[in-house]
């Protein structure tokens, strides 16, 4: 009779940080899914920049096309949802004990999310549309919160579990 030596506790730390990360980013999905028009609202007037300063020399960036809009919420809606798709199949692995995979999920998955909060809402977002000057459709605080919730769950995700863990992904 075999028996599985005992989880390390960094192991279930990454295991149980990366399924908080999965939990989030599917509630958010499916809230965006169920509840379309409530963050729709909210990338229009980002990409629109109709609460901005109104700068002539940033008002050419403006998306006014309600079609491109709701467009790039849709693809952030899709990539929401495989980033939670990725990150579930990640904490599975996880809780198979199937570290160098887990790893490696959860890495795609974590990756995705620091893409899209990084350089989807706070470079693009928050620089180029100039959402930092919205005082009612300014996100850079939530997004500043995912990017770093992701990276730490991305550093412990790579921390060595033990002499035995392989260190590539």
């Amino acid at each position: 009779m075999s028996m599985t030596p005992p989880r390390p506790a960094l192991h279930l730390a990454a295991t149980l940080l990366t399924a908080t990360a999965a939990l989030y980013i599917t509630l958010v999905a499916f809230g965006n899914i169920t509840d379309f028009g409530t963050n729709q609202q909210f990338v229009r007037h980002v990409l629109a920049m109709d609460t901005t300063f109104k700068d002539d020399d940033l008002m050419w960036r403006a998306v006014t096309s309600k079609g491109l809009q709701d467009a790039a919420y849709v693809a952030i809606i899709v990539w929401e949802t495989l980033a939670a798709l990725v990150l579930m199949y990640g904490t599975w692995l996880w809780f198979r004990r199937d570290d160098h995979r887990a790893r490696r999920f959860s890495t795609y998955g974590l990756l995705m999310l620091m893409l899209l909060f990084g350089a989807g809402f706070i470079a693009i977002g928050g620089e180029w549309f100039a959402m930092w000057q919205s005082g009612d459709w300014n996100g850079l605080d939530a997004a500043t919160r995912v990017f770093l919730l992701s990276g730490v769950v991305l550093i412990v995700n790579h921390l060595p579990f033990g002499s035995a863990q392989r260190a590539d992904v």
